[in-house]
Order: C-alpha cells, then structure tokens, then sequence
C-alpha cells in the first residue's frame, strides 16, 4: 500500500501545483469541477442515490457550475452568511447530536451545500495564477493542521475528541495542529498575500478558528461514512481512498475562509 500512496500522492501535488499556479484562467472552473464533481459522485455513493438519480445529479451540478462559470457571478452576502450558519452552528450540532440522513433528497441538498461552496471558494480565491499563492496558503493550513494533529496524535494521543464519530483522533492531536497553524498563520500574515492586515492576535485568531472548522469538516464526513458503514469514500485515489477523504477538511475550510473574507473586505 505505501508504494500506490506515494505514487498517488506525487500525481495529486503536480496536479494541484500545476493547475493553481499554471492554468489559465479559463480553464480554472472546470479544474475546480474536477475536484469537486467526483466528491459529489462519491456523496451519492454514502446515501445510496444510484441510477437515474445519481446521474441526474451529477448531470445537474455539472450544469449549475457550467452556468456559474459563464456567468462569472458568485454568491453574494446571503450564499456567505448560509456558510458560516451551516460550518459554525448546524454542523457541530448534527455532530454533538449526532444525527443521522436518510432521505435521499434531503441528503442530495446537502451534499451541494457542503460541496458547492468550496467550489464557489476555489473560483474566488484564484481568480488568476497570480492569486494562486493566496489559494494554497490556505490550503496550506489544512495540510498543516493533518500533519501536525497525525504526529502529535500518535505521540501524545490519550484523550479521544470523538469516539462514537472517529476513534483515532484525540485532543492532543487537536493541540499539535493548533500549536503548528499559529506559528504558520502569523509568519503567513506577514507574507503579503492576502488583501488585509490584521495584528498578530487577529492571524492568530484566523488561524486557530480555520482549524476548528478543518476537524470539524473531517468529522462530519467520518461521521457520514459510519453511518453508511464504509471505511472510505471510494477507492478513486489509491493508497488514500476517495476524494473526499482527502478534501472533508479542505471544503470546509475554503468555504469558511471565503465567506469570512467576503463579509471582512465587504464591510470595509
């Protein structure tokens, strides 16, 4: 398994480097799509939407980005506002409360809100390859945040976050990727890549309130795939899983970090 997950793991940085800091910018909704579109197939694989259903779907998100891409309209204040109600108060409540979905309709409408909107992100961030340093800044973060709780986790790791949700996360492993993206959001906020400036305790806050909402967006699909009694998403990535394992924190945080800059550069 180490050798596929190597492999896979190399293809995935060159696409993500090329794509962010080459495409252009013509080509970058349908990239994003790319990313997305599979996560959407394998949300429809968690609530067992198959068939017609999963294909209409698909079909129907594909044309809703497609129209977005034309139209190069984004969502204003209230698509921003929906985010942070959802990230910050619905989803931590269906987590503590653990609540279960079994109506596929109702399931379907959520997959596009949770996935939707980190599509929205990725447009936004990266309007061009210029902006692209901006975009993997933050996704830097989530990387960050993985590794640091994974190490210190498995070294310090006594205390469980969620047993019932994901037994192999525990509150040490929280502190390591609080402790990891502070020192990198206040040298990130120094750097000049993003459009405002805040004191060292505001990068400090941005940070740590990103990594919350990152183990809060890898809960809930941990949360999704018990329920559905699956391991992983699929086996798109191999050695890694789905695509959504591997974004579940990312959409989160895009979607999160995006509306918060909508509502901050908005309100200047």
């Amino acid at each position: 398994m180490l050798i596929p997950r190597i492999i896979t793991a190399i293809f995935l940085v060159a696409f993500m480097l090329g794509g962010v800091f080459y495409l252009p910018t013509a080509y970058w909704p349908a990239f994003a799509a790319a990313i997305i579109l599979p996560a959407l197939w394998e949300w429809t694989r968690l609530f067992r939407i198959t068939g017609l259903a999963q294909a209409g779907y698909l079909l129907l998100s594909a044309a809703m980005m497609g129209a977005v891409a034309q139209t190069g309209l984004l969502p204003g204040l209230g698509m921003h506002l929906l985010v942070l109600v959802l990230w910050l108060v619905v989803v931590p409540a269906w987590l503590l409360q653990r609540w279960t979905l079994t109506d596929r309709a109702q399931a379907a409408m959520l997959g596009w809100l949770l996935l939707l909107p980190a599509w929205f992100a990725l447009l936004a961030w990266r309007p061009g390859p210029e902006q692209g340093a901006a975009l993997l800044a933050v996704m830097a973060l989530v990387w960050i945040a993985d590794t640091a709780a994974y190490f210190a986790g498995r070294a310090f790791g006594k205390h469980k976050l969620a047993p019932a949700i994901s037994p192999g996360k525990s509150w040490e492993g929280v502190a390591g990727a609080l402790l990891a993206t502070g020192v990198y959001t206040l040298w990130v906020g120094q750097s000049g890549l993003f459009e405002f400036v805040l004191p060292w305790w505001g990068w400090l806050a941005v940070g740590w309130g990103l990594t919350a909402v990152s183990v809060i967006g890898d809960l809930l699909e941990s949360w999704f795939k018990r329920a559905a009694g699956v391991k992983d998403s699929s086996q798109l990535l191999p050695g890694h899983g789905g695509v959504l394992d591997r974004i579940d924190s990312l959409i989160a945080v895009l979607a999160v970090s995006q509306a918060a800059r909508y509502l901050a550069t908005h309100s200047l």
